[in-house]
């Protein structure tokens, strides 16, 4: 049996349609429109849609996707997916005035979350253009220095995000 190569459209009965983007010597990893990445064994059962036969893999579909995504997330301001803890989920938070006469401002818990993760990830691509550009190497360590101290600052919602990942972290004591 010959191996399929990367670039060879498959048909598999219970992922449907795809694409092999990287060979294994015991898998295909197949990304499917469907399902996202997969990983099947070689001697699995596929209609082949269209065979690629390549014998030199220097670079595979999978390699450049992920150096793609990773360019992305670096490069631009759209956010990934950050969850907020469990325990807040559906939650209100309620801004109470000291003059009891006024009425408390209410607002989904999650809605606040969302302006949060925005502002950290603003932070972080704000860092990245700092890195990036031409300032000399001095201006840019004050600049960085600045936004780690406004990541400090942030600290305080740390209890709102699920994974400590995603967290805000200011500088650290030595």
């Amino acid at each position: 049996m010959k191996l399929l190569g990367i670039g060879s459209r498959i048909n598999h009965a219970e992922y449907g349609k795809g694409v092999i983007t990287n060979v294994t010597s015991q898998h295909y990893w197949v990304t499917f429109i469907d399902k996202g990445l997969e990983t099947i064994d070689l001697d699995s059962e596929f209609d082949i849609i269209e065979a690629a036969y390549d014998d030199v893999d220097t670079v595979s579909f999978y390699d450049i996707e992920t150096s793609l995504v990773n360019i992305l997330k670096k490069w631009s301001d759209v956010s990934e997916l950050v969850t907020i803890a469990d325990k807040y989920k559906g939650g209100t938070l309620i801004l109470q005035p000291a003059d009891e006469s006024l009425k408390p401002y209410e607002l989904p818990i999650d809605k606040f979350f969302h302006k949060i993760t925005m502002v950290r990830d603003r932070l972080r691509v704000m860092e990245q253009r700092i890195n990036s550009s031409d300032l000399d190497e001095q201006q840019k360590t004050d600049l960085q220095q600045y936004v780690t101290r406004i990541y400090g600052s942030l600290t305080s919602f740390n209890v709102l995000f699920k994974s400590d990942t995603h967290k805000f972290v200011g500088q650290r004591s030595k």
